[in-house]
């Protein structure tokens, strides 16, 4: 009898444990889909920003298809690919920093009440990027804690519940500042 009930307490405690890994896994995937949709809304404003640019500074053509290049590599990155989409993002940011520099050399375009719109709502997207990105990076430091701490990796590694990913820059260059030069 103290048999049965020491395997019927053991039974409940890994189904308990199971169950926080899913829900750990559960947040992980909402906090992703989080960043996936301020970085969709960022590259829906891209091609308005380029067009709006582009009257005003033509002969930036060579920085304005180089925004689009990168907005268009960093949407064709596979949806699981967390390093790969952090990357091509971070040279997106990069760039779309160097056309809002331009924008100091045109006092034109940086006057037009369009672009200064689309300016505003694009550094309210990176704030909200920010905000997503540390909520994702907690959600995969929770779940990492889980699969690898004891006694729920046990579980973890019976049910084949992996560590997530960070959403972060690896290359310190694309930390940088971005530099304009005309």
């Amino acid at each position: 009898m103290i048999g049965l009930a020491i395997a019927a307490v053991v039974v409940l405690y890994a189904i308990i444990l199971y169950n926080g890994l899913v829900k750990a896994r559960q947040v992980k995937e909402e906090a992703w889909s989080g960043i996936d949709v301020q970085l969709k809304r960022r590259a829906d404003l891209i091609p308005n920003l380029i067009e709006t640019v582009k009257g005003y500074a033509a002969h930036e053509k060579d920085t304005l298809e180089k925004v689009v290049e990168l907005r268009n590599r960093a949407q064709a990155v596979p949806a699981g690919d967390v390093a790969g989409r952090a990357q091509a993002e971070g040279l997106l940011s990069q760039a779309l920093g160097r056309i809002f520099a331009l924008a100091e050399a045109y006092p034109d375009l940086k006057a037009n009440q369009n672009f200064a719109e689309l300016q505003e709502t694009l550094e309210t997207l990176e704030s909200e990027i920010q905000m997503s990105r540390r909520y994702y990076n907690g959600a995969a430091r929770d779940l990492n804690v889980k699969v690898e701490s004891f006694p729920s990796n046990l579980v973890a590694g019976l049910f084949k519940f992996l560590k997530a990913p960070y959403f972060e820059i690896e290359n310190p260059a694309d930390r940088a500042v971005p530099t304009v030069k005309f």
